[in-house]
């Protein structure tokens, strides 16, 4: 079966027949040090850190680099382009955080009211302070409402089971007791930072202040006006015939393809912070509508103060982006900055100190759990987007293919 032509091959055909001085000149002039960061990826693919690999990298003018290697899915004859589909994880939580404040921007939410307001489920939360000699959750009431602002930045209390053990013995000692919360608080709201389901809450916020589902609010919301079509929490045959298979690291280093997931079947229930899947060129689209401050080629989808917002640390002097596994399976430790400075914003993660040979300090970025990555440096207007399909998540060698990515990034931007 023969492969259809990647927007990169095209490209290169272009350039062959009509000559480099008929193309803009910032693509002519950026094409000979692309080169660079080829011989990067292709390097690690074939080292084994990742079997294929899309990544891209823009301007807020202009797309600056697009590349893809490597195979979707190991011993077969499928080749990454960069169309291939992705299951991105926690990245959906931008899009989230995105729909959350268009409806602060048209009133229908509010980012300090208590939520409960909106979402009576949200009301009298309980936190958990300890256990019992005989292992029984104690819990006491919230000192506080949550708000939308506790959830958007993950100070609400929640806290995912895969990094927090005590989420782990709450969940074991409460099960099958209808008396007990099924999703306690860990902390009092804007005490600390666990990343956890805050942004599921979010999602249903979103529902109910808009009266439609989430998936239908991304698609005619931000997704449609964007042109993200390969970007939703169900695809089609014709996407699926292009997503890339999941590979779990080996503990000889080496990477195992899994088989692709079966599309389930019976009533869809979506929520905004996870389970969705998209493409490298659809999720730069929304790095780059944010870096030009909420609207790109004819579509707004925020207000420039909205995303001057989403970009400003919202935690103050709380520490963040530090989570320590319980599950090395599905995750390692997760630490991308060590001895950095990080907070957060709406949406996504800050590093307050510029990191060595790439981003600027107040860049924001986050990730999904199979090792798909993205940054946004407003300081020198640039963004990247790189997608890989690994088990665990933080994998040592994958973050690798990243840095260097990035570091490759600013080395050509410095050239130019």
């Amino acid at each position: 079966m023969r492969r259809s032509p990647s927007r990169r091959e095209v490209l290169l055909r272009t350039l062959a027949i009509a000559g480099v001085g008929a193309m803009p000149r910032a693509i002519a002039a950026e094409r000979p040090r692309r080169s660079d960061l080829d011989d990067i990826l292709k390097a690690r693919i074939a080292a084994g850190d990742a079997p294929g690999v899309v990544a891209m990298a823009a301007t807020d003018k202009s797309i600056i680099y697009d590349g893809a290697f490597g195979a979707r899915c190991l011993g077969t004859a499928t080749k990454m382009s960069d169309d291939t589909v992705f299951r991105i994880a926690s990245m959906v939580k931008l899009l989230t955080s995105v729909a959350a404040m268009q409806l602060v921007e048209s009133g229908k939410l509010r980012l300090d009211e208590p939520a409960e307001n909106i979402d009576p489920t949200l009301a009298s939360p309980l936190v958990l302070t300890g256990f019992d000699a005989h292992g029984k959750p104690q819990l006491r009431p919230a000192q506080k409402p949550l708000t939308l602002r506790n959830l958007l930045t993950h100070t609400s209390g929640f806290s995912y089971p895969l990094w927090d053990a005590n989420v782990i013995r709450y969940q074991k000692a409460a099960h099958g007791d209808k008396t007990l919360p099924k999703r306690p608080l860990m902390f009092d709201p804007d005490t600390r930072w666990a990343y956890g389901g805050s942004i599921d809450k979010v999602s249903r916020l979103v529902e109910i202040a808009s009266g439609v589902t989430i998936d239908r609010y991304f698609r005619e919301r931000i997704c449609g006006p964007l042109g993200m079509t390969n970007t939703a929490f169900e695809i089609g045959p014709q996407q699926r015939a292009r997503e890339a298979s999941l590979h779990v690291r080996q503990p000889d280093g080496t990477l195992k393809p899994k088989p692709l997931e079966k599309p389930s079947e019976g009533p869809k229930v979506f929520s905004g912070g996870g389970g969705i899947y998209s493409t490298a060129p659809d999720y730069l689209t929304l790095l780059q509508a944010l870096l030009n401050k909420g609207s790109l080629r004819g579509a707004t989808i925020l207000r420039p103060e909205s995303v001057a917002l989403m970009s400003k640390n919202q935690i103050g002097d709380i520490e963040a982006g530090i989570m320590k596994t319980t599950s090395p399976a599905l995750s390692n430790d997760v630490d991308f900055f060590p001895g950095n400075h990080l907070r957060w914003g709406f949406g996504s993660m800050i590093n307050l100190d510029p990191v060595e040979g790439g981003r600027k300090a107040g860049s924001l970025t986050w990730a999904g759990l199979y090792n798909t990555y993205y940054w946004l440096d407003p300081t020198s207007a640039v963004a990247g987007v790189i997608m890989m399909q690994i088990l665990p998540f933080a994998d040592s060698r994958a973050l690798g293919v990243y840095r260097q990515f990035e570091r490759g990034v600013y080395r050509t931007l410095k050239a130019a």
